[in-house]
């Protein structure tokens, strides 16, 4: 049997369409999911909706991104300090407003980690960003990624979370990400994903890659604002869709930085516009 995984499609149903119309074209019937289904992108309320008519038709497995914990927090707490027309917190409150009762019931059900066995094929292990956590990354020939594959008691384990594609080996164990569907890095502005093929008892993946209207979904993020609601995020992201490599994490990390130094204490997602453009102008050189 063949199965696609996809990972962190962050509301790019249009790179999304693209995968699942790769993937049936190749007669792939099985998917599983690994997480953060929206979040950066425009028409949230879309890429559900295809979620949700293809695990009508087809058999699908899919477990909670750390986006979904922000959008339950959220919708529990409903003050998180959130803004809109704020690079930090705008983004993702454009998203949260888009959900529904059943997409936040779908995300209450989802597990953070599962183990799935087809028949006599190698058990599979999936997760978003590692076994122990949503938000942990498992990179590749790192000892804390050592450490967990050699607790999980599958061959095989499929995690997101970092948008790289990779494949790792470590005493038998093998760690596989798909890469990210909507917002990918090191990947020319392709979407990703990738194929696990079933033979006999065992597993081997087909990382694909696929080349999309990009323009279109840049179109879509103008069209619904997003620029406005989250400027320097909207920024990042385009560029990431353009080819670039610089993950948001980064800059996040660099205008935190810089919020420290200049004020003594920075605490998300109090950070000012201003140290996201100085950060923005001094990482992306713009």
């Amino acid at each position: 049997m063949d199965i696609a995984v996809l990972a962190d499609i962050h509301g790019n149903y249009l790179a999304l369409k693209k995968c699942i119309e790769y993937a049936l074209l190749h007669k792939v019937e099985t998917f599983i999911f690994l997480g953060d289904y929206i979040g950066e992108l425009a028409y949230p309320e879309k890429t559900m909706q295809i979620l949700y008519d293809l695990m009508d038709t087809y058999e699908c497995y899919f477990i909670k991104g750390n986006k979904e914990d922000y959008w339950l927090n959220y919708q529990d707490n409903r003050e998180n300090g959130w803004r809109d027309n704020n690079s930090t917190s705008g983004s993702l409150l454009y998203a949260s407003k888009s959900l529904t009762d059943r997409d936040l019931e779908f995300f209450r059900k989802l597990n953070f980690t599962r183990e799935i066995a087809f028949g006599k094929m190698d058990p599979i292990t999936i997760c978003h960003g590692s076994p122990n956590k949503t938000n942990e990354k498992m990179l590749p020939d790192n000892d804390h990624t050592i450490e967990i594959m050699n607790k999980t008691k599958t061959p095989i384990i499929l995690c997101g979370h970092t948008h790289v594609q990779s494949k790792f080996i470590n005493n038998l164990k093998c760690l596989l990400n798909p890469g990210s569907v909507g917002v990918s890095l090191f990947s020319e502005g392709r979407t990703q994903f990738l194929i696990l093929h079933g033979s006999k008892t065992t597993w081997s993946e087909e990382f694909v890659s696929l080349e999309y209207n990009v323009d279109d979904v840049i179109n879509d993020m103008y069209n619904a604002k997003l620029n406005e609601h989250a400027p320097y995020w909207s920024l990042i992201t385009e560029t990431i869709l353009r080819g670039g490599n610089i993950s948001h994490g980064r800059v996040l990390s660099k205008a935190m930085e810089l919020c420290k130094e200049k004020t003594g204490v920075c605490v998300w997602p109090d950070i000012p516009e201003e140290y996201w453009e100085q950060a923005v102008n001094e990482i992306l050189e713009i």
